[in-house]
Formats: structure tokens, C-alpha cells, sequence
């Protein structure tokens, strides 16, 4: 008489001990990034890395495992937030009326910069390790160029208004947010409001020539390894 047929399910195949380590590895890397983002929101961008490693509760070796460079851990830990300014800047580009999605663009900026002291100095900051930051950075001051350009076309913004005087703007809200949360943001919003009154199209005194400021200006490199 022929065997039954086991009902029974296989047994699963046994747990690769890899699997255990890349979730590991996988959590570590996220207790840094949230780590990261908490100290650099308090202090900005000059925290050491010790210290980002001490609060994730792992070692050293751990976060340099994850993250050989401080360029490398301040790229990552802002990577959402820089792919939203150029996600932002796309947004205003496809706006039917360039000037409101200019004043958009440059509202969302500001205010990022304003709520979070390590995202402004993420910003200014400059990452020879992270490529595709470089790329979205180029993009994004070619999709500027275009939007002020259209602007200008629909008469309501100056035609002697340059997009060097974008960098000027965010300079200058780079100072503002020194300050306390509070006292930040309405300095920010009323910087903003001023910058783009002066922006519109005015019979009055002309501007200077504009300043050779790029985007890339804004960015230098970290200050120190941790």
C-alpha cells in the first residue's frame, strides 16, 4: 500500500544569520539618522559625531561603519528635507503664475531654514562625498534661472532682479535663525515679506549690479571632523 502523503507543512528553512545582522545593521543606521537630526536641530551641524554616537546608544565603529565621513552622516540626515526644497521648486515651476511660485518656493525655504538650525546649516554646506546632492543642487539653480526668468516675462518681477539676489535672500535668513525658534521665524517672515515687496516691478531707483553669487556659494564644507 503506497504512503500517505505527510499533511503537515514543511518545516521553514532554516533563518540565514545574516538575515538577524542586516536588520540590525538596518535599525543602528536609523536610531543615527534620528539621533542626528535631534542634535542637529538643538545645536546645528558642529555637534561631534561621538556624541550623535552616544545618544543613538551604539559605538563609534558602529556609526563610522555607517557613515565614514561627517559629510557623509550630515548629507544623509538631510537628504528628505533638501529633496523637498527641490521637489518645492519644481512645484512652483509648473505654477501657471511664475511670480506666486516663486514667492512659494522662496516661503517653504525660508521657513525650513527658520524651524530647524541643522537643516539651514545642512544647506550651506557643501558634501564632496555625496553626489547626488551635487546633481539636485545643479538642477535646482537651473530650475530657478527658468522660473525667474518667466516671472520677468509676465511683468511682475523687475526686470533687474537677478537670481544671485536668491543667494543674498537666503544669506540673510541664515542670520536670522541664530535666534531663538521663536524669534526666528518672525524675523524670517518679516525678511521675506521686505525682500519680495522690493522685488516687484517698480518705476523707482534702479539696483545695483548684482553680486557674482551662485548657489554653490552658499555651501562650504563642515568645520571639523568629530
Amino acid at each position: 500500500m503506497p504512503a500517505q502523503p505527510s499533511r503537515n507543512p514543511p518545516p521553514p528553512p532554516p533563518a540565514s544569520p545574516y538575515r538577524g545582522k542586516r536588520a540590525d545593521a538596518r535599525h543602528n543606521r536609523a536610531r543615527l539618522l534620528q539621533a542626528a537630526r535631534e542634535a542637529y536641530a538643538l545645536n546645528g551641524t558642529d555637534v561631534p559625531s561621538s556624541t550623535i554616537a552616544r545618544r543613538a546608544a551604539v559605538g563609534a565603529a558602529t556609526l563610522y561603519r555607517h557613515f565614514p565621513t561627517r559629510g557623509s552622516l550630515i548629507a544623509a540626515a538631510f537628504s528628505e528635507q533638501l529633496a523637498q526644497c527641490v521637489a518645492a521648486l519644481d512645484e512652483a515651476i509648473q505654477d501657471d503664475d511664475p511670480w506666486r511660485g516663486l514667492r512659494t518656493v522662496l516661503t517653504k525655504v525660508c521657513r525650513m531654514q527658520a524651524q530647524d538650525r541643522g537643516f539651514s546649516a545642512a544647506f550651506l554646506s557643501q558634501f564632496p562625498d555625496a553626489p547626488d546632492v551635487h546633481r539636485e543642487r545643479a538642477r535646482a539653480e537651473a530650475g530657478l534661472v527658468q522660473l525667474v526668468q518667466r516671472a520677468k516675462d509676465t511683468g511682475q518681477l523687475r526686470k533687474d532682479f537677478d537670481p544671485s539676489d536668491v543667494t543674498l535672500l537666503l544669506l540673510a535668513n541664515n542670520g536670522v535663525v541664530q535666534e531663538s525658534p521663536e524669534v526666528a521665524m518672525a524675523a524670517s517672515r518679516r525678511l521675506l515679506a521686505f525682500f519680495l515687496q522690493s522685488c516687484q516691478t517698480t518705476d523707482g531707483v534702479p539696483l545695483p549690479q548684482p553680486a557674482p553669487l551662485r548657489l554653490d556659494d552658499l555651501y562650504k564644507p563642515p568645520h571639523r571632523p568629530g
